[in-house]
């Protein structure tokens, strides 16, 4: 019998990744997401590099150590001493959502960030868990005496009145007006692994349609078609980018995936039309 002993794409490899939602490993996700643009990236490597700061923190705590111990140590060792943070002087560097690139410079956007800091925050056996707060991501952390949200782009521990400071400018935003206030207990709900990951090629998303950089972007939707196969808007996006870059097969089928779902969506007749001129050869 002859083994396939064939190397797995990096976009076979995420796909192996995020099969399931029972065991999904946030971390590998996230650092894979770095190989569209970093092809020798060692995944296994960064995991690695990711194991011995845990190793470092660990070695600072007695076995018996309570909660609130472990979380100040965390934030010293993490926002202190490594010097972690938020890349304020460059945010929208795509670098800032790889992870090898965050652990190398010790600057990233939020989520990045906190992708990091959870899993120390989990390997010291803290109750943390990640927030996708409206337009900055955030982490919490259940203790005995109550609940800690902390911004992992500087390490600030944020209050209610804080967080409600925050959430002001969305509400506004959104036309939110006070008779129909969400409470707050539901903007701070704990983010599944699936939904970080898919924020995480979002933010990717933005920079690379804002750059026009389609090839990219195709990269990035690629990605999210197979994490969430039924998003039906990323095969529009990723169709638009085959067009710009003039494969009209690709578009066409793209494009026709999504209409084929989308028959209610506000574009549809917009995509229709794009969809007509591809197929007259107007590209």
């Amino acid at each position: 019998m002859q083994l396939n002993l064939a190397v797995p794409s990096p976009l076979q490899y995420f796909s192996s990744l995020v099969q399931s939602d029972e065991h999904f490993p946030l971390l590998e996700a996230a650092i894979s997401l770095a190989q569209d643009e970093y092809p020798d990236l060692d995944v296994q490597q960064v995991l690695g590099d990711v194991d011995q700061l845990l190793a470092r923190v660990k070695r600072r705590l007695p076995a018996d150590s309570p909660d609130l111990q472990r979380l100040r140590a965390l934030n010293q060792f993490f926002f202190r001493d490594l010097s972690f943070g938020g890349n304020v002087n460059d945010y929208y560097d795509p670098d800032n959502s790889y992870l090898n690139a965050v652990l190398r410079t010790r600057r990233g956007i939020p989520i990045t960030l906190a992708v990091l800091w959870l899993e120390l925050a989990l390997g010291l056996g803290l109750n943390a868990r990640g927030v996708a707060f409206p337009g900055h991501f955030m982490v919490k952390v259940n203790l005995p005496k109550g609940q800690v949200l902390i911004d992992p782009f500087s390490g600030q521990s944020l209050s209610r009145e804080e967080l409600a400071e925050r959430l002001e400018p969305f509400r506004q935003r959104s036309g939110i007006v006070d008779e129909f206030e969400v409470p707050m207990g539901l903007y701070l709900q704990s983010a599944p692994p699936r939904e970080i990951i898919s924020r995480m090629l979002r933010n990717l998303q933005d920079i690379h349609k804002t750059q026009e950089d389609w090839q990219r972007l195709i990269a990035v939707q690629d990605r999210l078609i197979v994490l969430q196969p039924e998003a039906w808007p990323e095969y529009r996006d990723r169709g638009l980018a085959w067009a710009a870059q003039g494969d009209v097969a690709r578009a066409v089928a793209d494009l026709d995936i999504y209409l084929a779902h989308a028959e209610d969506a506000l574009d549809s007749d917009v995509i229709a039309e794009r969809l007509s001129q591809l197929r007259r050869g107007n590209i």
